[in-house]
């Protein structure tokens, strides 16, 4: 018997939201929300759903009667298709306004608590070309258009060197200019593709697990260094040499040359050896007085100016006079506990990731702080009494947890110590939300802050300010 087909269409729908993951909404006549990719608020729309479930559709604009006086003209060539930048379609002041709607709807509904009055969110001055780092793949199937599969064509060349087109993880959509980090990343990628192809150098195939170029990875700073990562799948010597000769002599700039050898059938690189074939094995991002070794496997926030921005919010709204025992939870390389340590006593910074820890130990020997202390393990089991006992009580707490948030055991050891105040730094307000709500009986919020990290994409970041009720 063949399947009922769900499948609706829906004529003149005002597109009326913008929801989580970037999807835009509208409503249903039968009363059931339907979720967008390719709409903005205030466009009117015919609708093609696609999947249905219990409470709400998720459809496809297929014919515009009207378009939303928000609506920007997408920069990048590749938007529709990639799926990286999922708001370049839609004006800069209204992604801030959905932004901060979000934040907003996620404490109030999800967490139930009272919010001050809410400061409005920080945009970034610069919404195109902000990131520093950015992560290619190369590919010997690159994905086709519908117009190029219709073409019915012979296409010799399938090499490509982009990103992933979403859900598909053996597609790669060949990038022309990616609009996300400065020049000479795209330079770089380029030209270092068409080397490829004259050398007959073989991309990846992911799906056979067979060839020789694998990813780029291109970072930079603020202070103008920059840091170009190959990684190969198999490769002989000459080629591997080729590669990174003719990236040094092209490009002189590049301050930092390194290598991976990965065989392995994913290509994260954190369990990897990185060799290091021209300049040093880092590069350094400053911040104020203090500098931050970055190697090919640190995590450092890839929105530089916003980075300082929400690091200065913190200490802003932790108001350190000196004397205070901080704890860092989630500290990564120690950035936060870095640039707050000069106003308070002493910084304690706990992280599950080994190489992170190193890198802030390091860094805080190179720049010349004393006064912090970095620890390793899982959180739930590392932060518990006995720490507390050893390293003393808090006087302040900041937490910057990854998109699930705090575990409830972090949450409720946070409610045995009871420190004075709770700065909560998050990259998923509805996470943070949910472990607010647990601490509402005995915190309450002073303060809010929604910082944009990532222009044209949906994610936000929120710092709260919890102050012990008394």
């Amino acid at each position: 018997m063949r399947r009922k087909q769900n499948k609706k269409q829906f004529f003149e729908v005002e597109v009326i939201d913008a929801g989580a993951k970037g999807k835009s909404v509208a409503k249903a006549p039968d009363g059931k929300i339907i979720f967008l990719n390719n709409a903005v608020p205030g466009d009117v729309v015919d609708i093609q759903t696609f999947k249905k479930r219990k409470g709400y559709y998720e459809g496809k604009a297929i014919h515009f009667h009207k378009y939303s006086e928000h609506r920007e003209t997408p920069a990048c060539v590749h938007f529709g298709t990639c799926g990286g930048c999922k708001w370049q379609h839609m004006k800069y002041d209204q992604q801030l306004f959905f932004k901060q709607k979000e934040v907003t709807n996620n404490l109030v509904r999800i967490g139930k608590v009272e919010l001050p009055e809410v400061t409005p969110i920080l945009g970034c001055d610069t919404p195109y070309f902000y990131r520093n780092k950015m992560e290619f793949s190369f590919s010997n199937n690159r994905w086709l258009s519908l117009e190029e599969i219709n073409a019915n064509a012979t296409i010799d060349n399938r090499n490509a060197l982009g990103f992933h087109i979403p859900g598909m993880w053996d597609k790669i959509l060949d990038i022309d200019k990616c609009w996300l980090q400065a020049d000479p990343s795209n330079d770089i990628r380029n030209r270092l593709k068409a080397f490829a192809i004259e050398q007959q150098i073989p991309f990846f195939d992911p799906k056979q697990q067979s060839g020789v170029l694998r990813t780029l990875m291109i970072r930079t700073t603020s202070t103008g260094e920059i840091m170009v990562v190959v990684q190969f799948f198999a490769a002989t010597k000459e080629q591997i040499e080729s590669i990174l000769q003719f990236l040094k002599e092209t490009f002189p700039q590049i301050t930092s040359l390194q290598y991976v050898i990965n065989a392995k059938g994913n290509d994260t690189i954190y369990d990897q050896d990185v060799i290091c074939y021209h300049g040093q094995n880092f590069i350094v991002e400053e911040m104020e007085d203090l500098q931050f070794k970055i190697n090919a496997k640190s995590f450092y926030q890839t929105n530089t100016k916003q980075a300082y921005n929400l690091y200065k919010i913190t200490r802003d709204f932790a108001n350190l006079s000196g004397n205070e025992l901080v704890y860092d939870l989630y500290t990564g390389t120690g950035t936060i506990a870095q640039f707050v340590a000069k106003k308070a006593k002493k910084v304690i910074g706990v992280e599950a990731v080994p190489d992170a820890i190193k890198a802030a130990k390091d860094n805080a020997k190179h720049n010349k702080i004393d006064n912090t202390d970095f620890f390793v393990g899982d959180m739930k089991s590392v932060f518990n009494s006995e720490f507390i006992t050893t390293h003393g009580q808090p006087d302040v707490i900041i937490t910057d947890p990854p998109r699930d948030g705090m575990h409830k055991d972090v949450v409720q050891q946070i409610l045995n110590i009871l420190p004075e105040k709770i700065v909560y730094v998050s990259c998923n307000s509805a996470t943070q939300a949910r472990d607010l709500a647990m601490m509402d009986l005995d915190y309450k919020i002073t303060k809010t802050q929604a910082v944009d990290m990532f222009p044209q994409t949906h994610h936000v970041e929120n710092v709260v300010l919890l102050e012990k009720r008394t």
